[in-house]
């Protein structure tokens, strides 16, 4: 009894593989998506290096000692606002000197004026000679300039005396005094007393090779590949991405002998202060949109041990084709193919393990519901004797 009811069940159990293998030589059932040419822009991450916005330095324009400092190292100064004293006496004494010599000057330029007026009917009359006459005139005109002179150097004094204040050129921050109070400074020394910069917004540095910017520059206007205005976006040192983001203003017209770079320039807020200058930082942005890529998404590209790209569509009858493509950049979670497919592509995305170029596939849209249809009664039998043959 015991040998007849696990015949009962391995003849059950086979009954039940070969409805299975049956259904299983049908042809698989595949998702595909439908690809159409977009807009895909072609970003690039290079390194960087940040540089302030402006930076000053700060330097005497006369000679003379230190008195006082107004300011608090490290701390924002605004424009014009006092930062050193320099002795200002022997420069409020030439201002009173050139007033004195401007007030002797007007007085001289009065008295040969007057003189000259006096000549000029003397002349008309020949009470005294021409030649006394014109002495006169040209003494007075001499008397004149010689105010416009002293008037100068009045003025001269009394920017030199200006000068023994010395104000902040730029808003900024401001870094270490070089200087202490009772130091001799000069106009002509190559040391500056401090440095001011301004760090919002930043300058983001970057460096590009020359070959790519000619590739660059070749593939624009061509296979529908235009410019754009770049937005920069950056990763710090430690890897974390920094939340603001700026703009590429400018590109160096030279290239750097020595690294055969070119120096793009971007300009990046700063509000928080987070961006010191000097510090390394990767800098991704879109130079140009290429608008006939294919967006594919990832699961549906494979590579060779090569590094070959390709890619099963749909062909026609239902056929798998296995297609070649260049992809040599991600967007989000799709591969950005330039090459290698043409619009209306059905690429397939779900069911490709073992799939095979050639084979017969039956193809749906990507991620449709599937029915489920209720097990048939010959179904249950078998598997009844299923359980039942593996009771026994």
């Amino acid at each position: 009894m015991t040998l007849a009811a696990c015949g009962s069940g391995a003849q059950d159990k086979g009954s039940a593989k070969g409805g299975a293998g049956g259904a299983g030589r049908g042809p698989t059932t595949v998702g595909y998506v439908v690809v159409q040419p977009t807009s895909a822009a072609m970003v690039t991450e290079l390194a960087a290096r940040t540089s302030a916005y402006e930076s000053s330095d700060v330097r005497p324009q006369v000679n003379g000692i230190i008195r006082r400092r107004f300011f608090t190292e490290g701390s924002l100064v605004r424009r014009g606002q006092p930062l050193y004293e320099i002795d200002p006496r022997l420069y409020r004494a030439a201002v009173n000197e050139a007033q004195a010599n401007l007030q002797s000057a007007r007085a001289n330029q009065e008295a040969q004026r007057i003189q000259a007026e006096r000549y000029k009917p003397l002349a008309a009359i020949e009470a005294v000679s021409k030649q006394e006459y014109t002495n006169a005139v040209a003494t007075a005109r001499q008397a004149t300039a010689s105010v416009a002179q002293t008037g100068a150097a009045l003025e001269t004094a009394r920017i030199n005396l200006k000068f023994t204040t010395v104000p902040a050129p730029i808003t900024g921050r401001i870094g270490r005094s070089l200087f202490t109070v009772g130091a001799l400074v000069s106009a002509s020394q190559t040391d500056p007393l401090a440095q001011i910069q301004r760090l919002d917004p930043m300058f983001v540095d970057i460096q590009q090779s020359a070959a790519d910017m000619l590739s660059l520059r070749r593939s624009l206007s061509q296979n529908g590949i235009v410019p754009t205005r770049a937005v920069v976006r950056l990763k710090l040192e430690d890897g974390s991405d920094y939340g603001q983001t700026g703009t590429v203003e400018f590109s160096e017209a030279l290239v750097n002998t020595e690294t055969g770079t070119v120096t793009l320039r971007a300009s990046i807020p700063n509000p928080q202060g987070l961006l010191l200058p000097g510090m390394f930082v990767r800098a991704s942005f879109a130079q140009a949109i290429n608008q006939n890529a294919f967006l594919v998404p990832q699961q549906a590209l494979t590579r060779d041990a090569k590094g070959n790209a390709t890619v099963m569509l749909v062909g026609a009858n239902g056929k798998v084709v296995q297609k070649p493509v260049t992809a040599a950049r991600t967007q989000g979670t799709s591969w950005v193919v330039t090459s290698g497919l043409n619009a209306s592509d059905k690429v397939i995305t779900q069911g490709l393990n073992a799939l095979k170029p050639g084979s017969q596939v039956k193809a749906v849209p990507a991620n449709s519901a599937q029915t489920v249809a209720p097990p048939k009664q010959g179904d249950k039998s078998g598997q009844q004797g299923k359980s039942q043959g593996k009771a026994g």
